[in-house]
């Protein structure tokens, strides 16, 4: 490709490029569950504001373009949560989801008061994102049957694991 991708901090002025990303990047997952108003496709730019001010959110940029991000939080009850991983389609298959999401590991791990476990969920039907998620140490927690057509899987990796792949 002749440049690298680096991972970063996103900016408010990267709101617009994330949810633009985000659209494209979640096209996939609306086909695979014939539902086009799944929450990352419906999701406002002032939503997404609000967002970078109350979380942590990064962005993999290959040069100026923002080809992936991922946001984080540790909850109320000391939950890590991660979600909205996502990687541009072009840019699939070459381990961006893998550097993101350890990324949000780290920077979650960084905190005052680190989390005791990192959760994350996904799609029954989304097989790669199940298997990247377990291959990085996230084990089935639950699943929750949200309609016919879909049901949420949660994931999680607990902090003696998180911080051995740290």
């Amino acid at each position: 490709m002749g440049m690298s991708v680096t991972i970063s901090v996103a900016t408010e002025d990267d709101a617009e490029r994330i949810l633009k990303l985000q659209y494209l990047a979640y096209q996939s997952e609306a086909e695979l569950y014939g539902d086009w108003a799944i929450d990352p496709l419906t999701q406002t730019l002032d939503s997404l504001r609000t967002e970078l001010k109350d979380r942590h959110v990064l962005v993999a940029r290959l040069g100026q373009e923002v080809v992936g991000s991922v946001r984080g939080w540790v909850d109320a009850d000391g939950v890590g949560r991660i979600g909205r991983l996502c990687v541009h389609p072009r840019m699939q298959g070459h381990g961006l989801g893998t550097r993101l999401l350890r990324a949000m590991e780290q920077r979650l791990g960084a905190e005052a008061v680190p989390p005791t476990v990192l959760r994350l969920f996904t799609g029954h039907r989304s097989l790669a994102n199940l298997r990247l998620y377990q291959r990085l140490g996230y084990q089935q927690t639950a699943v929750e049957e949200v309609s016919p057509k879909l049901s949420f899987i949660s994931l999680e990796k607990p902090l003696e694991q998180f911080a051995a792949t740290a």
